[in-house]
């Protein structure tokens, strides 16, 4: 099975070397159908139904994991939720202790080579 990175958001680019994803059923079907390395998230997507928050609900329930999540949202108490979801999945070992995660908010015009330096890196 393929490894690629995958980035989830309907307003900023992805990072070079990341598949943009702007819904949360793009982002589930490459779960399925791919290794993937690195996971960036967003909350605020286009359908305010369907968000970050709910594929991260959708993840944990059918153990859809990447090797390492980043929740990039730049909706601060929507961001922690997420993140908290998935620590609370790995203490209820829902969620492998394996699986690498980060709260890196990243603003939504003009991010920094600085604030991409994290995306650079795939650690």
């Amino acid at each position: 099975m393929e490894t690629i990175n995958v980035f989830l958001d309907d307003y900023r680019a992805a990072p070079e070397g990341y598949v943009l994803v702007e819904t949360i059923d793009e982002c589930k079907a490459l779960l399925q159908n791919f290794n993937i390395e690195h996971l960036s998230l967003d909350h605020d997507l286009v359908s305010k139904q369907r968000n970050g928050l709910m594929l991260v609900h959708m993840m944990v329930k059918e153990n859809l994991f990447a090797k390492r999540i980043t929740i990039h949202s730049a909706n601060a108490p929507a961001g922690r939720a997420m993140y908290h979801s998935l620590i609370q999945a790995q203490k209820d070992t829902s969620m492998p202790q394996s699986v690498s995660l980060s709260l890196r908010p990243l603003p939504l015009r003009n991010y920094s080579r600085i604030a991409l330096q994290y995306y650079d890196d795939n650690k």
